[in-house]
Protein backbone atom coordinates (compact mmCIF):
# COMPACT_ATOMS: atom_id res chain seq x y z
CA UNK A 1 0.00 0.00 0.00
CA UNK A 2 3.01 2.54 0.80
CA UNK A 3 3.62 2.61 -3.27
CA UNK A 4 0.17 2.25 -4.37
CA UNK A 5 -0.21 4.77 -7.23
CA UNK A 6 -2.95 8.00 -7.21
CA UNK A 7 -6.44 7.19 -9.09
CA UNK A 8 -5.17 9.39 -11.73
CA UNK A 9 -9.47 9.95 -12.80
CA UNK A 10 -12.14 11.44 -10.77
CA UNK A 11 -13.89 8.68 -8.34
CA UNK A 12 -17.69 9.13 -7.83
CA UNK A 13 -18.96 10.02 -3.75
CA UNK A 14 -21.03 7.55 -2.09
CA UNK A 15 -24.10 10.26 -3.09
CA UNK A 16 -23.48 9.81 -6.57
CA UNK A 17 -23.30 6.21 -6.62
CA UNK A 18 -26.43 5.61 -4.88
CA UNK A 19 -28.07 8.61 -7.54
CA UNK A 20 -27.27 5.97 -9.50
CA UNK A 21 -28.63 3.28 -8.70
CA UNK A 22 -31.45 4.79 -7.38
CA UNK A 23 -32.25 5.87 -10.87
CA UNK A 24 -31.65 2.30 -12.18
CA UNK A 25 -33.89 0.73 -9.80
CA UNK A 26 -36.74 3.45 -9.52
CA UNK A 27 -36.82 3.70 -13.26
CA UNK A 28 -36.63 -0.26 -14.73
CA UNK A 29 -39.07 -1.46 -10.95
CA UNK A 30 -41.94 0.70 -11.75
CA UNK A 31 -45.66 -1.38 -11.27
CA UNK A 32 -43.91 -4.49 -10.70
CA UNK A 33 -46.02 -7.34 -9.04
CA UNK A 34 -44.12 -9.81 -6.04
CA UNK A 35 -45.94 -12.84 -4.03
CA UNK A 36 -44.67 -13.52 -0.36
CA UNK A 37 -45.09 -14.13 3.17
CA UNK A 38 -45.73 -11.26 5.54
CA UNK A 39 -43.99 -11.04 8.70
CA UNK A 40 -42.63 -8.26 11.25
CA UNK A 41 -45.69 -6.19 10.70
CA UNK A 42 -45.61 -2.46 12.12
CA UNK A 43 -48.01 0.23 12.05
CA UNK A 44 -46.08 3.41 13.09
CA UNK A 45 -48.14 6.62 14.72
CA UNK A 46 -48.63 8.18 11.60
CA UNK A 47 -50.72 4.99 10.37
CA UNK A 48 -48.11 3.69 8.00
CA UNK A 49 -47.53 -0.27 7.83
CA UNK A 50 -44.02 -1.12 7.63
CA UNK A 51 -43.01 -4.75 7.11
CA UNK A 52 -41.32 -7.52 5.09
CA UNK A 53 -42.25 -9.78 2.19
CA UNK A 54 -40.05 -13.24 2.13
CA UNK A 55 -39.77 -16.64 0.66
CA UNK A 56 -37.55 -19.47 1.68
CA UNK A 57 -34.48 -17.55 0.14
CA UNK A 58 -34.88 -13.58 0.45
CA UNK A 59 -37.12 -11.09 1.86
CA UNK A 60 -37.80 -7.79 0.83
CA UNK A 61 -38.61 -4.36 2.77
CA UNK A 62 -42.09 -2.62 2.18
CA UNK A 63 -44.05 0.12 2.86
CA UNK A 64 -47.41 1.29 2.62
CA UNK A 65 -48.41 5.06 2.93
CA UNK A 66 -51.72 5.48 5.30
CA UNK A 67 -53.64 6.20 2.54
CA UNK A 68 -52.79 3.61 0.20
CA UNK A 69 -53.72 1.59 3.05
CA UNK A 70 -57.05 3.37 4.11
CA UNK A 71 -58.17 2.98 0.17
CA UNK A 72 -57.35 -1.05 -0.06
CA UNK A 73 -58.53 -1.67 3.43
CA UNK A 74 -57.21 -4.84 4.24
CA UNK A 75 -55.76 -6.54 7.13
CA UNK A 76 -52.13 -6.74 7.22
CA UNK A 77 -50.87 -9.86 9.51
CA UNK A 78 -47.91 -11.83 10.10
CA UNK A 79 -48.20 -15.14 8.07
CA UNK A 80 -50.37 -14.13 5.36
CA UNK A 81 -49.29 -15.24 2.05
CA UNK A 82 -49.94 -12.20 -0.30
CA UNK A 83 -49.32 -10.72 -3.46
CA UNK A 84 -47.72 -7.31 -3.90
CA UNK A 85 -47.79 -4.08 -6.63
CA UNK A 86 -45.68 -1.16 -6.32
CA UNK A 87 -43.11 0.55 -7.16
CA UNK A 88 -39.29 0.21 -5.96
CA UNK A 89 -37.32 3.00 -4.34
CA UNK A 90 -34.40 3.34 -2.99
CA UNK A 91 -33.48 5.45 0.24
CA UNK A 92 -30.51 7.40 0.11
CA UNK A 93 -29.28 7.80 3.60
CA UNK A 94 -29.93 4.66 4.49
CA UNK A 95 -28.60 2.65 1.82
CA UNK A 96 -31.42 0.48 1.11
CA UNK A 97 -34.37 -0.38 -1.06
CA UNK A 98 -37.83 -0.93 -0.19
CA UNK A 99 -41.18 -1.42 -2.48
CA UNK A 100 -43.82 1.15 -2.38
CA UNK A 101 -47.19 -0.90 -1.69
CA UNK A 102 -50.00 0.46 -4.17
CA UNK A 103 -51.58 -3.24 -4.36
CA UNK A 104 -52.35 -6.15 -1.69
CA UNK A 105 -53.89 -9.65 -2.32
CA UNK A 106 -54.62 -12.61 -0.81
CA UNK A 107 -52.06 -15.17 -2.15
CA UNK A 108 -53.70 -18.13 -0.13
CA UNK A 109 -52.73 -20.20 3.43
CA UNK A 110 -49.34 -18.53 4.40
CA UNK A 111 -46.19 -21.22 4.36
CA UNK A 112 -45.89 -21.46 8.41
CA UNK A 113 -49.91 -21.73 8.74
CA UNK A 114 -49.61 -24.53 5.62
CA UNK A 115 -46.57 -25.90 7.61
CA UNK A 116 -48.88 -26.48 10.83
CA UNK A 117 -51.86 -27.71 8.63
CA UNK A 118 -49.32 -30.60 7.01
CA UNK A 119 -47.78 -31.23 10.36
CA UNK A 120 -50.74 -31.29 12.73
CA UNK A 121 -52.50 -34.05 10.13
CA UNK A 122 -49.36 -35.90 10.32
CA UNK A 123 -48.88 -36.26 13.77
CA UNK A 124 -53.13 -37.25 14.39
CA UNK A 125 -52.14 -40.03 11.86
CA UNK A 126 -49.60 -41.16 14.31
CA UNK A 127 -51.77 -41.24 16.89
CA UNK A 128 -49.80 -38.47 19.15
CA UNK A 129 -52.92 -36.27 19.57
CA UNK A 130 -55.25 -39.36 20.94
CA UNK A 131 -56.56 -39.70 24.45
CA UNK A 132 -55.53 -42.81 25.27
CA UNK A 133 -52.16 -41.10 25.52
CA UNK A 134 -53.65 -38.44 28.11
CA UNK A 135 -51.88 -39.13 31.23
CA UNK A 136 -53.76 -38.11 34.34
CA UNK A 137 -52.84 -34.70 35.52
CA UNK A 138 -51.88 -35.37 39.80
CA UNK A 139 -54.51 -33.91 41.88
CA UNK A 140 -52.45 -32.37 44.19
CA UNK A 141 -48.47 -31.86 42.99
CA UNK A 142 -45.92 -30.56 45.25
CA UNK A 143 -42.79 -30.34 42.37
CA UNK A 144 -43.85 -28.60 39.40
CA UNK A 145 -41.29 -28.03 36.92
CA UNK A 146 -41.66 -25.17 34.31
CA UNK A 147 -40.08 -24.89 31.14
CA UNK A 148 -40.30 -21.04 30.10
CA UNK A 149 -37.92 -17.95 29.68
CA UNK A 150 -36.52 -16.69 32.65
CA UNK A 151 -36.76 -13.57 31.61
CA UNK A 152 -40.01 -13.28 30.27
CA UNK A 153 -43.85 -12.63 32.28
CA UNK A 154 -45.16 -16.22 31.83
CA UNK A 155 -43.25 -17.36 34.71
CA UNK A 156 -43.73 -15.22 36.80
CA UNK A 157 -47.83 -15.51 36.70
CA UNK A 158 -47.11 -19.19 37.01
CA UNK A 159 -45.02 -18.16 40.36
CA UNK A 160 -47.66 -15.93 41.65
CA UNK A 161 -51.06 -17.60 40.86
CA UNK A 162 -49.02 -21.13 42.73
CA UNK A 163 -48.54 -19.15 45.96
CA UNK A 164 -52.08 -17.53 46.01
CA UNK A 165 -53.74 -21.52 45.26
CA UNK A 166 -51.21 -23.87 46.20
CA UNK A 167 -48.19 -22.41 47.98
CA UNK A 168 -47.23 -26.03 49.53
CA UNK A 169 -45.82 -26.64 46.22
CA UNK A 170 -42.07 -25.85 45.04
CA UNK A 171 -41.71 -25.03 41.17
CA UNK A 172 -38.28 -25.51 39.12
CA UNK A 173 -37.53 -23.87 36.42
CA UNK A 174 -35.42 -24.88 33.43
CA UNK A 175 -34.92 -21.74 31.47
CA UNK A 176 -35.43 -22.08 27.81
CA UNK A 177 -35.82 -19.47 24.77
CA UNK A 178 -39.35 -19.64 23.53
CA UNK A 179 -39.01 -17.83 20.37
CA UNK A 180 -35.84 -18.13 17.38
CA UNK A 181 -34.04 -19.89 16.00
CA UNK A 182 -32.54 -21.38 19.27
CA UNK A 183 -35.92 -22.10 20.62
CA UNK A 184 -37.51 -25.50 19.68
CA UNK A 185 -33.88 -26.81 20.58
CA UNK A 186 -33.53 -25.75 23.80
CA UNK A 187 -37.12 -26.92 24.71
CA UNK A 188 -36.51 -30.19 23.85
CA UNK A 189 -33.51 -29.93 25.98
CA UNK A 190 -35.42 -28.61 29.10
CA UNK A 191 -37.89 -31.76 28.16
CA UNK A 192 -35.69 -34.48 28.23
CA UNK A 193 -33.81 -32.73 31.34
CA UNK A 194 -36.87 -33.30 33.53
CA UNK A 195 -37.40 -36.74 32.28
CA UNK A 196 -34.37 -37.97 32.98
CA UNK A 197 -34.21 -36.88 36.66
CA UNK A 198 -33.85 -39.65 39.69
CA UNK A 199 -36.25 -38.06 41.63
CA UNK A 200 -38.91 -36.46 39.11
CA UNK A 201 -41.15 -33.69 39.22
CA UNK A 202 -45.20 -34.57 40.03
CA UNK A 203 -46.10 -32.34 36.86
CA UNK A 204 -44.56 -30.37 34.08
CA UNK A 205 -45.57 -27.00 32.85
CA UNK A 206 -44.37 -25.74 29.14
CA UNK A 207 -45.26 -22.60 27.79
CA UNK A 208 -45.21 -18.60 26.97
CA UNK A 209 -47.07 -15.60 27.03
CA UNK A 210 -49.06 -14.79 23.51
CA UNK A 211 -47.69 -13.45 20.20
CA UNK A 212 -47.62 -13.79 16.70
CA UNK A 213 -47.65 -17.51 14.67
CA UNK A 214 -43.98 -16.70 13.90
CA UNK A 215 -43.24 -15.64 17.77
CA UNK A 216 -45.19 -18.67 18.91
CA UNK A 217 -43.81 -21.32 15.79
CA UNK A 218 -41.25 -23.17 18.27
CA UNK A 219 -44.68 -24.69 19.89
CA UNK A 220 -45.15 -26.08 16.76
CA UNK A 221 -42.02 -27.70 15.61
CA UNK A 222 -41.82 -31.83 15.34
CA UNK A 223 -38.87 -32.30 17.59
CA UNK A 224 -41.21 -30.17 20.25
CA UNK A 225 -44.06 -32.35 19.91
CA UNK A 226 -42.75 -35.57 19.85
CA UNK A 227 -40.39 -34.61 22.91
CA UNK A 228 -43.51 -34.08 24.80
CA UNK A 229 -45.22 -36.82 23.83
CA UNK A 230 -42.43 -39.79 24.81
CA UNK A 231 -42.24 -37.03 28.29
CA UNK A 232 -43.17 -39.51 31.06
CA UNK A 233 -44.45 -36.67 33.13
CA UNK A 234 -47.74 -35.60 32.63
CA UNK A 235 -47.59 -32.06 30.80
CA UNK A 236 -49.65 -28.83 30.22
CA UNK A 237 -49.26 -26.91 27.23
CA UNK A 238 -49.71 -23.31 28.52
CA UNK A 239 -49.00 -21.28 25.19
CA UNK A 240 -50.92 -17.81 25.95
CA UNK A 241 -53.37 -17.69 22.72
CA UNK A 242 -56.56 -17.94 23.78
CA UNK A 243 -57.89 -18.62 20.36
CA UNK A 244 -55.83 -20.52 18.23
CA UNK A 245 -54.29 -23.77 18.68
CA UNK A 246 -50.55 -24.78 18.87
CA UNK A 247 -49.41 -28.45 18.12
CA UNK A 248 -48.20 -28.73 21.41
CA UNK A 249 -51.75 -27.99 22.75
CA UNK A 250 -53.10 -31.53 21.15
CA UNK A 251 -49.93 -33.68 22.36
CA UNK A 252 -49.80 -32.12 25.92
CA UNK A 253 -52.23 -34.00 28.37
CA UNK A 254 -53.62 -30.97 29.08
CA UNK A 255 -53.71 -27.46 27.49
CA UNK A 256 -54.34 -23.82 28.92
CA UNK A 257 -55.18 -20.89 27.27
CA UNK A 258 -52.61 -19.02 29.44
CA UNK A 259 -49.84 -19.45 31.88
CA UNK A 260 -52.36 -18.74 35.04
CA UNK A 261 -54.68 -20.64 33.53
CA UNK A 262 -52.42 -23.80 33.38
CA UNK A 263 -52.10 -23.58 37.47
CA UNK A 264 -55.75 -23.48 37.94
CA UNK A 265 -55.68 -26.38 36.02
CA UNK A 266 -52.69 -27.67 37.92
CA UNK A 267 -53.45 -27.40 41.34
CA UNK A 268 -56.10 -27.17 43.56
CA UNK A 269 -57.25 -23.98 45.91
CA UNK A 270 -56.19 -24.67 49.07
CA UNK A 271 -59.17 -21.99 50.58
CA UNK A 272 -61.12 -24.68 49.19
CA UNK A 273 -60.00 -27.57 50.30
CA UNK A 274 -59.75 -25.90 53.99
CA UNK A 275 -63.55 -26.05 53.24
CA UNK A 276 -63.89 -29.15 52.46
CA UNK A 277 -62.20 -30.94 55.20
CA UNK A 278 -64.20 -28.75 58.09
CA UNK A 279 -66.95 -30.05 55.83
CA UNK A 280 -65.89 -33.79 56.07
CA UNK A 281 -65.09 -33.17 59.80
CA UNK A 282 -68.66 -32.18 60.60
CA UNK A 283 -70.11 -35.05 58.68
CA UNK A 284 -67.93 -38.07 60.09
CA UNK A 285 -68.73 -36.72 63.62
CA UNK A 286 -72.33 -36.52 62.95
CA UNK A 287 -72.38 -40.28 61.09
CA UNK A 288 -70.60 -41.55 64.12
CA UNK A 289 -72.86 -39.72 67.05
CA UNK A 290 -76.01 -41.69 64.72
CA UNK A 291 -74.39 -44.91 64.95
CA UNK A 292 -73.70 -44.72 68.64
CA UNK A 293 -77.08 -42.98 69.10
CA UNK A 294 -78.59 -46.53 67.08
CA UNK A 295 -76.49 -48.90 68.78
CA UNK A 296 -77.57 -47.40 72.42
CA UNK A 297 -81.30 -47.56 71.25
CA UNK A 298 -80.69 -51.09 69.86
CA UNK A 299 -79.04 -52.72 73.15
CA UNK A 300 -81.96 -50.43 75.41
CA UNK A 301 -84.40 -52.51 73.97
CA UNK A 302 -82.69 -56.35 73.91
CA UNK A 303 -82.35 -55.32 77.73
CA UNK A 304 -86.21 -54.74 78.03
CA UNK A 305 -87.11 -57.65 76.06
CA UNK A 306 -89.45 -60.09 78.12
CA UNK A 307 -88.18 -62.64 76.28
CA UNK A 308 -84.85 -62.02 77.07
CA UNK A 309 -85.59 -61.52 80.63
CA UNK A 310 -83.66 -65.12 81.77
CA UNK A 311 -80.66 -63.07 80.44
CA UNK A 312 -81.05 -59.16 81.78
CA UNK A 313 -78.44 -59.82 84.19
CA UNK A 314 -75.80 -60.86 81.40
CA UNK A 315 -77.56 -57.81 79.46
CA UNK A 316 -76.49 -55.18 81.79
CA UNK A 317 -72.85 -56.49 82.03
CA UNK A 318 -72.90 -56.32 78.53
CA UNK A 319 -74.37 -52.98 78.52
CA UNK A 320 -71.66 -51.70 80.87
CA UNK A 321 -69.13 -53.01 78.58
CA UNK A 322 -70.54 -51.48 75.56
CA UNK A 323 -71.16 -48.38 77.63
CA UNK A 324 -67.75 -47.87 78.35
CA UNK A 325 -66.00 -48.72 75.20
CA UNK A 326 -68.76 -46.00 73.85
CA UNK A 327 -67.17 -43.60 75.87
CA UNK A 328 -63.66 -44.88 74.81
CA UNK A 329 -64.69 -44.12 70.92
CA UNK A 330 -66.31 -41.07 72.14
CA UNK A 331 -63.06 -40.10 73.53
CA UNK A 332 -60.68 -41.69 70.84
CA UNK A 333 -63.08 -39.83 68.23
CA UNK A 334 -62.57 -36.50 70.20
CA UNK A 335 -59.12 -36.32 70.30
CA UNK A 336 -58.77 -37.24 66.73
CA UNK A 337 -61.05 -34.70 65.38
CA UNK A 338 -59.50 -32.17 68.16
CA UNK A 339 -55.45 -33.28 66.48
CA UNK A 340 -56.95 -32.92 63.05
CA UNK A 341 -58.21 -29.44 63.92
CA UNK A 342 -55.24 -28.48 65.86
CA UNK A 343 -53.26 -29.41 62.72
CA UNK A 344 -55.47 -27.55 60.20
CA UNK A 345 -55.16 -24.62 62.48
CA UNK A 346 -51.19 -25.03 62.77
CA UNK A 347 -51.49 -24.66 58.95
CA UNK A 348 -53.41 -22.51 58.76
CA UNK A 349 -51.58 -19.80 61.33
CA UNK A 350 -48.34 -20.50 59.30
CA UNK A 351 -49.87 -20.04 56.31
CA UNK A 352 -51.55 -16.97 57.61
CA UNK A 353 -48.42 -15.81 59.17
CA UNK A 354 -46.27 -15.58 55.86
CA UNK A 355 -49.12 -13.66 54.01
CA UNK A 356 -47.68 -10.82 52.86
CA UNK A 357 -50.61 -8.61 53.83
CA UNK A 358 -49.78 -9.07 57.84
CA UNK A 359 -46.11 -8.09 57.58
CA UNK A 360 -47.89 -5.34 55.22
CA UNK A 361 -50.11 -3.84 57.95
CA UNK A 362 -47.46 -4.84 60.77
CA UNK A 363 -45.03 -2.04 58.68
CA UNK A 364 -47.86 0.27 58.11
CA UNK A 365 -48.83 0.45 61.45
CA UNK A 366 -44.82 1.18 62.48
CA UNK A 367 -44.70 3.77 59.83
CA UNK A 368 -47.84 5.37 61.55
CA UNK A 369 -46.25 5.53 64.58
CA UNK A 370 -43.47 6.88 63.74
CA UNK A 371 -44.65 9.58 61.26
CA UNK A 372 -46.89 10.64 64.51
CA UNK A 373 -43.86 10.64 66.88
CA UNK A 374 -41.73 12.90 63.75
CA UNK A 375 -44.94 15.17 64.13
CA UNK A 376 -44.78 15.79 67.98
CA UNK A 377 -41.26 16.38 67.78
CA UNK A 378 -41.27 18.55 65.09
CA UNK A 379 -43.94 20.30 66.69
CA UNK A 380 -42.63 20.78 70.12
CA UNK A 381 -39.49 22.23 68.38
CA UNK A 382 -41.06 24.50 66.15
CA UNK A 383 -42.89 25.93 69.54
CA UNK A 384 -39.74 26.05 71.16
CA UNK A 385 -38.18 28.24 68.20
CA UNK A 386 -40.96 30.55 68.24
CA UNK A 387 -40.61 31.17 72.08
CA UNK A 388 -36.98 31.91 71.70
CA UNK A 389 -37.58 34.06 68.52
CA UNK A 390 -40.49 35.98 70.76
CA UNK A 391 -37.56 36.48 73.62
CA UNK A 392 -34.85 37.72 71.28
CA UNK A 393 -37.58 40.32 69.69
CA UNK A 394 -38.34 41.69 73.35
CA UNK A 395 -35.06 42.16 73.76
CA UNK A 396 -33.50 43.83 70.57
CA UNK A 397 -37.58 46.14 71.06
CA UNK A 398 -35.92 47.03 75.00
CA UNK A 399 -32.18 48.41 73.17
CA UNK A 400 -34.29 49.48 70.27
CA UNK A 401 -32.56 53.50 70.09
CA UNK A 402 -35.90 54.50 68.45
CA UNK A 403 -37.73 53.55 71.37
CA UNK A 404 -38.12 56.83 73.65
CA UNK A 405 -38.86 59.12 70.48
CA UNK A 406 -41.75 56.67 70.23
CA UNK A 407 -42.96 57.54 73.12
CA UNK A 408 -42.52 61.10 72.33
CA UNK A 409 -38.70 62.01 73.68
CA UNK A 410 -36.81 63.84 71.47
CA UNK A 411 -32.39 63.89 70.62
CA UNK A 412 -30.09 66.13 70.81
CA UNK A 413 -27.58 65.80 67.63
CA UNK A 414 -24.28 67.23 66.47
CA UNK A 415 -21.95 66.41 63.94
CA UNK A 416 -24.13 63.50 63.38
CA UNK A 417 -23.55 62.50 67.64
CA UNK A 418 -26.08 61.70 69.48
CA UNK A 419 -25.43 64.58 72.93
CA UNK A 420 -26.49 62.52 76.03
CA UNK A 421 -24.28 64.95 78.08
CA UNK A 422 -24.80 69.25 78.93
CA UNK A 423 -20.92 68.36 79.29
CA UNK A 424 -20.53 67.51 75.41
CA UNK A 425 -22.88 70.26 74.08
CA UNK A 426 -21.19 72.75 71.88
CA UNK A 427 -23.02 75.89 71.37
CA UNK A 428 -20.99 76.86 68.42
CA UNK A 429 -21.92 74.06 66.66
CA UNK A 430 -25.35 73.67 64.88
CA UNK A 431 -28.08 71.34 66.51
CA UNK A 432 -30.48 68.69 65.31
CA UNK A 433 -33.60 67.81 67.44
CA UNK A 434 -34.47 64.46 66.43
CA UNK A 435 -38.33 63.45 66.70
CA UNK A 436 -39.52 60.24 66.34
CA UNK A 437 -41.44 61.70 62.87
CA UNK A 438 -38.64 63.83 61.75
CA UNK A 439 -35.63 66.21 62.78
CA UNK A 440 -35.39 69.90 62.68
CA UNK A 441 -31.75 71.81 62.76
CA UNK A 442 -31.13 75.01 65.26
CA UNK A 443 -28.20 77.27 63.79
CA UNK A 444 -25.74 78.14 66.64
Amino acid sequence: MKNQIPFSFDVPTVTEITEKIKGLLEQNFRDILVEGEISNVNQSRNGHYYFTVKDDSAQLPCVIWRSTAQRIDVDIRDGQQVVLGGDLQVYAPHGRYQMIVSLLQQAGIGKLQQKFEELKKKLENEGLFSDAHKKPIPPFPIRVGVITSSTGAAFHDIKSTFEQRWPVATLYLHHASVQGLNAAPELVKAIEWFSSQQEPVDLLIIGRGGGSLEDLWPFNEEPVARAIFNCPIPTISAVGHEVDFSITDFVADARAATPTQAVVIAAPDINELRYMVDDYTGEMESVLQQKIQTYRDYVYRLANSHALLVVQEQLKFQKNRVGALLDQMDSRIDRTISDRRSRLQHLSSAIESANPRVVLQKWTESVTILSERLDNRYNRQLADKKTRLNKLISGLAEVNPKAPLERGFTRILQNGHWIRSSKDFDKSVSTEIEWNDGTTKIRS
